[in-house]
């Protein structure tokens, strides 16, 4: 971890990422940073995203077939109502949820279903051509139908919240209809389908009343605990144009979604859809354009900008933590919030690609701390923490009163599966966006005080055994199915979190009486757990059955306490690796982007792109989204992470760029991509060489860059202030940089072409969607 100093630290001017709401200026900053003219961006920006646009020429029949829209709050999937001449436009919203703790968070407490509009066209519909346009975020196309056809435009409206589809239909499809389908608000795990009676007691909320507001349709569902949610809408003709506006608001315990949601909607249908969509537009092209990346596999390519325009749709500072469907409920097992993979892997690119402003992960666990409390047994609540696996969005869990749920275990004597470890995985998430960053706001307020809970709950069970090292009970490790001592998920959570918890102290200037705690468990905790095949489950547990998690090598990957890095390590790494990923049975699709990681993080780019091509090739549904049992969303996004694993690595303190990228990826891209110490990392590959590094310094930390450029090289800046900078041993370059001034890296005798710009595909590549 590397040394920044108190003025930087503490001043708190940088980002404000999580707690002060200026993360949308942050990310945009730097452009006024860096001096006129040292890298010119050449990128067409609507051109270029539309060759990653999916496109349908079939109607979708799933949600995993067809388009989505979304701001957050308000998401909508659209496909083909299933035994109907009808189009289904699905309106769900991610506040909408139960309150009902006694019944646990998977029931009592889970999202609701709110229901669906139907374009039910005059003729049978004959086709479609839609395109989902990325860089407007909105869908455009046409229904061809046996009556004439149907001209399409629609968008969930970034700051309104509203829905809204422009209709142009030809002389026969006049007559086209909407119509509203309320869903039961019910828990969608009590579909029998799924297996999963609901607890004793529990029934149905009532069923929603609708009523005319002048030219509205209202539905009010009322909750048995208390509250509403309500959606209007409304049909609004404008020549041959109509188009429907449609909104949801939400209210607990009080009762004023109706008059919210009528005007919400009222609000936005003043205005054309062409007038509406200019702001939302603004925001899209703004977003953006806060970084770029381009590669010569076209699939690929296309894949993460449609990742990026996803994450936008599901996640925003100010909305609740992501769901295992974001804002688009489906029919689940899991109606609820998952912090033992799902929320971590969800938010991981929003740091490389400069969106914090995404960032809802270090806003929630910050709002809602006391619930983090108390949900750990009364006994331990004087000085520690913890999350269940499931929560609602305000992290609450309705086991924390002794129901029905998955409470925080405790250590050794517990619940069936005493998974205690997912505080401090999140507070690793939390730890990113302050490294990225290096807002001491983030350090001061939720790092510290939380995770020094977070470890101060292992505390109580870390005992010495009779070789004198620290052991822990039994714990779970997510999800094995077996409990085990010494779990290697819970040590690798325990080394990192009293790490860093002694940087912070350091960095916060903090004595803490527990810092020689935190260093006595550093030095006498037991080792990880390993046997002849690599790292095991836990002590006396080998790895020994298919298994989709990677969370007994967390010391490997995300953590980086265990690198590749160490020669020492490195047979043992590649032996679990190898190992885990060998039992084919229970793999899913983020197994295989967390062995693309941990490729490379081993500097094997050829493995890192083969999971990642088995990822797409297998798990990876037509729209890019992710099915199971039910609809998860992690495993796309994590994808884009292990991406730009591959591109540029910062862990550690040291800049890597482009680490592990495979022969077949000669050429690269990557502009304003955000890293640790807080730098924007532009840099270009051709030919398999890279032509130039350029890094711009956002706090003035120490900067150290591994460039990957063999020879001599030449360190110039922009400030016209001589820059100071020297080659250490390894080969690696240290460069006084401070805040606010940027440098180019290049070969000595070379004079690189500045420009970032896409990259030629290497051939061909079918759009996402349903292009035949």
């Amino acid at each position: 971890m590397t040394e920044i100093s108190r003025r930087t630290l503490l001043g708190g001017t940088l980002a404000g990422t999580a707690l002060a709401g200026t993360a949308g200026t942050l990310a945009g900053a730097p452009r006024a940073m860096a001096a006129p003219g040292l890298i010119q961006e050449d990128v067409d920006w609507e051109r270029f995203l539309a060759d990653a646009d999916p496109v349908w020429r079939r109607m979708p029949q799933t949600w995993y077939e067809g388009p989505f829209l979304g701001n957050a709050f308000l998401g909508s999937g659209i496909y083909a109502e299933p035994g109907a001449n009808a189009v289904r436009f699905n309106v769900q919203h991610s506040q909408v949820q139960d309150h009902r703790p006694q019944f646990g968070s998977l029931f009592g407490l889970a999202r609701l279903p709110i229901g669906y509009l139907t374009l039910e066209p005059v003729g049978a519909i004959t086709g479609v051509d839609w395109r989902l346009d990325l860089w407007n975020a909105e869908l455009r196309g046409t229904i061809t139908t046996a009556a004439g056809s149907l001209e399409l435009r629609a968008l969930v409206h970034n700051d309104r919240s509203v829905l809204a589809v422009e209709v142009t239909p030809t002389a026969g499809e006049e007559g086209f209809r909407w119509a509203f389908h309320p869903a039961k608000a019910i828990s969608p795990r009590a579909d029998p389908v799924f297996e999963r009676p609901p607890p004793e007691g529990y029934a149905a909320n009532p069923d929603p009343t609708v009523t005319r507001h002048g030219d509205l349709e209202v539905i009010v569902q009322p909750l048995l605990a208390g509250g509403q949610h309500v959606t209007a809408w409304q049909d609004v003709r404008r020549g041959r144009r109509r188009t429907l506006y449609a909104g949801v608001a939400w209210s607990f315990p009080g009762t004023k979604a109706e008059g919210e949601a009528v005007r919400m909607v009222r609000g936005a249908a003043r205005l054309p859809l062409g007038g509406l969509a200019a702001g939302h537009r603004s925001w899209w092209h703004d977003y953006y354009r806060k970084s770029f990346l381009s590669l010569p596999d076209q699939r690929m390519q296309s894949f993460y900008w449609i990742q990026l325009y996803k994450i936008a749709s599901a996640a925003r500072r100010d909305a609740p933590v992501m769901a295992t469907c974001g804002p688009w409920l489906e029919p689940t097992p899991w109606p609820a919030t998952w912090w033992n993979l799902n929320v971590q892997l969800e938010y991981w690119m929003i740091h490389g690609s400069n969106h914090l402003e995404l960032d809802a992960v270090t806003r929630s666990l910050g709002e809602f701390r006391d619930a983090l409390v108390d949900q750990v047994d009364p006994e331990y609540r004087a000085d520690s923490a913890g999350i269940p696996r499931t929560t609602d969005m305000n992290l609450l869990n309705g086991a924390a009163s002794g129901n029905s749920g998955y409470p925080v275990g405790v250590p050794g004597r517990s619940s069936p599966t005493p998974e205690v470890g997912n505080l401090t995985w999140a507070l690793h998430n939390v730890w990113l966006s302050y490294r990225h960053t290096l807002d001491g706001r983030i350090l001061r307020e939720v790092v510290f005080p939380l995770l020094r809970r977070a470890i101060n709950y292992y505390l109580h069970f870390l005992a010495p055994g009779p070789d004198g090292r620290l052991h822990l009970p039994y714990t779970f490790s997510p999800e094995y199915g077996v409990n085990a001592p010494d779990c290697n998920y819970d040590l690798a959570l325990i080394r990192w979190g009293c790490r860093t918890l002694l940087e912070s102290a350091r960095l916060l200037r903090v004595d803490d009486p527990l810092a020689p705690r935190w260093r006595a468990v550093l030095d006498t905790l037991a080792d990880y757990p390993a046997d002849e095949n690599g790292y095991m489950i836990g002590a006396g547990v080998p790895f020994a059955k298919s298994h989709r998690h990677y969370s007994h090598l967390l010391m490997v990957y995300p953590l980086y306490e265990v690198t590749w890095e160490r020669p020492d390590k490195r047979a043992l790494i590649d032996r679990s690796l190898k190992h885990w990923i060998s039992f084919e049975g229970a793999l899913q699709g983020y197994s295989f982007t967390g062995a693309a990681s941990m490729s490379a993080q081993m500097l094997r780019g050829e493995d890192a792109r083969s999971y990642l091509a088995e990822l797409l090739r297998r798990f990876v549904q037509p729209n890019t989204m992710y099915k199971e049992s039910g609809p998860v969303i992690e495993t796309p996004l994590s994808a884009a992470q292990s991406l730009f694993d591959m591109v540029c690595q910062s862990w550690g303190g040291v800049i890597r760029v482009f680490p592990a990228l495979p022969a077949s990826w000669p050429d690269l891209t990557v502009h304003d991509f955000r890293t640790q110490g807080a730098f924007l990392l532009s840099a270009v590959r051709r030919g398999g060489r890279t032509e130039f590094v350029r890094l711009a310094s956002l706090a003035g930390a120490p900067c150290r860059v591994r460039t990957g450029i063999p020879g001599p090289v030449r360190v110039r800046g922009a400030s016209g202030r001589p820059i100071r900078w020297r080659t250490l041993p390894g080969g690696d370059l240290e460069i006084d940089l401070r805040r606010g001034e940027e440098v180019v890296i290049h070969a000595a005798g070379h004079r690189p072409d500045l420009r970032v710009s896409p990259v030629a595909p290497a051939e061909p590549a079918p759009p996402w969607g349903l292009p035949t």
